[in-house]
């Protein structure tokens, strides 16, 4: 995909990177309301002749409805602060030279992609996906190269679309590759399995390896083992991001 022209996009004022599994947000806001509506309708109608029933009913619309609106809170910071926060974390265990080529495999609006690009002086930043918007809001090419513009590292990133599964990469064609929620989003474990084989297919020997996601990171984790790498690391969950997340790192064996 070529880099837009220069002279028709105009950086925006701020970057964007999305907001992670937007509907789950909205619902959870949805739901808050509806179980405070209802513990209030509740306490109405019941207060004249069940006092204690109407008060049990109310106070569970109102710590139900307060729960999830807080957990769609901490959703909301995580998406706007905490992952920006974890990204540096994580792109930091990498010992950067500037020259790499950097995989970001579910890149979405550039968040890692971004992150790596800006640790480059003549390396690229390469990221793939194949932009769902159910699980990053304004989950779109544009949207990322806007942000790209952004940060001043549009000419260091290249995008293209394509599956996790069959990465469009040649055999070790790259030395770091960077994954951030994506690779839960496919559903099946022979799918996440694949996943995983083509990250550690496309990097060269020596080439290392940083996965971010919330579930499922004992199968990342198990499958490189069974590759035969042998320092993959999975730490304890990070609570800087809600929900918690764990990573996923380790380094090609060199044949």
């Amino acid at each position: 995909m070529n880099l837009p022209n220069s002279t028709t996009t105009a950086a925006p004022k701020r970057v964007d990177y999305g907001i992670d599994a937007p509907p789950v947000v909205r619902n959870l806001v949805l739901a808050s309301i509806g179980a405070v509506a209802l513990g209030a309708a509740a306490y109405a109608l019941l207060v004249p002749a069940r006092r204690l029933l109407a008060a049990l009913l109310g106070g569970w619309g109102i710590v139900a409805g307060s729960s999830m609106l807080l957990t769609a809170g901490l959703m909301l910071w995580s998406s706007k602060v905490g992952k920006l926060r974890e990204r540096d974390r994580l792109l930091a265990t990498h010992d950067w030279r500037g020259d790499e080529i950097v995989l970001d495999v579910g890149c979405g609006p550039g968040l890692l992609l971004i992150g790596a690009a800006r640790r480059l002086t003549v390396g690229k930043a390469i990221g793939v996906d194949i932009w769902q918007r159910q699980d990053e809001s304004g989950n779109r090419p544009e949207r990322t190269w806007a942000n790209a513009q952004a940060e001043g590292v549009a000419e260091r990133i290249e995008l293209k679309t394509g599956d996790m599964r069959e990465l469009p990469f040649e055999d070790g064609s790259v030395d770091l590759v960077v994954s951030s929620l994506a690779l839960h989003n496919i559903y099946d474990p022979i799918g996440r399995a694949a996943a995983v084989c083509e990250i550690a297919r496309v990097l060269r020997p020596g080439g290392q390896a940083l996965i971010l996601d919330f579930q499922r990171t004992d199968e990342y984790a198990t499958v490189l083992r069974e590759l035969g790498w042998s320092d993959v690391q999975r730490t304890a969950r990070r609570f800087h991001m809600f929900p918690p997340v764990r990573w996923v790192t380790g380094t090609k064996p060199i044949q």
